[in-house]
């Protein structure tokens, strides 16, 4: 799809200027003239290769929360969106929901005028789906808006415990290339006019701080280009698939990330069913909802044995790539005819256990971090001092 700028004027002549999506020009000139609009104009800006910029998640909610009162208090679907594109404040977002008016407005459905801007959560463009099949936008919405409420909150709580840690991380490395960089070349100046004999500590650390001194630049350049690749080569299904192999395989941290990614899962599923979706297109839209392309892979391959008559939890055992807790916690729920509350408990209890393990991981990689740059700066200390206390002891010997 490509992005257009539109200028036109409403029934009262009021001229403006947006931006849309669409196929074409004509399409969009089309869609704005059955709408009721004339069109003075329809320029390209640019070709996004069918996707956007992903929208802020927190915005989102607070639309969504907007939307949901207005629609409970009587006021159209149509109306409410113009009301609430016309108050918002983030471009981006303002110029998708005058998209999704305008598309409404020429009879598109309102799941098919969000999945057409890119962006907006699959869960959500799956969730308005449901809800117009079963008559009852307003009760999907409100479940939407609880699941997203509780994916936001444990996100900032996964993220709170990590920053701690990343500026520890940095320091560190901050606190070597300083050294390395600006106190390391000082010494060595020093001792080139001493003319002192250096013992093999110190000789290693000059040479170190010298070439960090001459060939620095190349080699942050260097790292640059071959962290860019990495970056891209990472965004291709076959880098995705084995970054995440590797990153489930780690020890401690991968068994929190399975189990962050199991609840993930299990609260989108529940959310699906409760908004009456049927089983495989559920399990299909909260497959791609994930982060694990591992996981993701594994939800895929369990929907053919669904499709073929099996329960969810025979299935997704077959794939070996769910723990045992979550499968056994599954098959109740299948057995009781409660999946969608059952799945909320798996959700519930995975995401209380990574929140602890994370914690207690945290608690023993924060000192362990203080100690590495202890021993970094001492081990420099160090070989930078020997030499004067050497002079120092040598000196004392000699005067004797």
């Amino acid at each position: 799809m490509n992005e257009f700028v539109v200028r036109l004027a409403d029934e009262r002549g009021r001229v403006m200027e947006q931006t849309h999506m669409a196929a074409t020009a004509e399409e969009l000139r089309a869609r704005f003239t059955q709408a009721g609009y004339y069109v003075y104009s329809v320029k390209t800006r640019g070709s996004l290769g069918g996707s956007r910029k992903k929208v802020n998640l927190e915005t989102f909610l607070i639309f969504n929360q907007q939307f949901l009162t207005l629609i409970r208090a009587g006021l159209p679907i149509l109306g409410s969106l113009d009301l609430l594109a016309r108050r918002q404040k983030n471009p981006q977002l303002r110029a998708q929901l005058e998209d999704v008016a305008a598309r409404v407005k020429t009879g598109e459905s309102i799941s098919q005028a969000f999945e057409a801007q890119g962006g907006f959560p699959l869960v959500y463009t799956t969730t308005l789906l449901a809800g117009e099949r079963s008559g009852n936008l307003e009760e999907v919405l409100q479940r939407y808006l609880d699941f997203q409420r509780v994916s936001l909150t444990f996100s900032k709580k996964l993220k709170a415990s990590l920053i701690y840690p990343a500026l520890l991380i940095c320091m560190v490395i901050g606190l070597f290339i300083f050294l390395i960089t600006f106190v390391v070349p000082r010494f060595s100046q020093l001792y080139e006019q001493i003319g002192t004999t250096l013992p093999a500590m110190t000789v290693f650390l000059m040479d170190l701080g010298r070439n960090a001194q001459h060939y620095g630049i190349y080699f942050a350049v260097v790292m640059a280009g071959l962290i860019f690749l990495f970056s891209r080569w990472m965004k291709t299904s076959s880098g995705a698939m084995a970054i995440d192999r590797v990153r489930i395989s780690t020890p401690i941290f991968g068994e929190v990330w399975l189990k962050y990614q199991v609840g993930l899962f299990a609260r989108t599923l529940a959310t699906l069913l409760s908004g009456g979706l049927p089983l495989v297109p559920s399990l299909e839209t909260a497959a791609r909802s994930i982060d694990s392309p591992r996981v993701a892979s594994a939800i895929l391959h369990s929907v053919e044995t669904v499709r073929e008559g099996k329960g969810l939890s025979h299935s997704l055992e077959q794939t070996k790539a769910f723990p045992e807790l979550a499968i056994e916690m599954i098959e109740v729920g299948e057995s009781t005819g409660a999946l969608p509350q059952m799945l909320n408990s798996v959700a519930e209890f995975f995401e209380e256990d990574v929140q602890t393990n994370l914690t207690a991981a945290m608690s023993l990689i924060e000192p362990m971090i203080l100690v590495v740059m202890g021993v970094v700066v001492v081990t420099i200390l160090i070989a930078l001092y020997l030499p004067i206390f050497s002079l120092g002891v040598s000196g004392m010997g000699g005067g004797q």
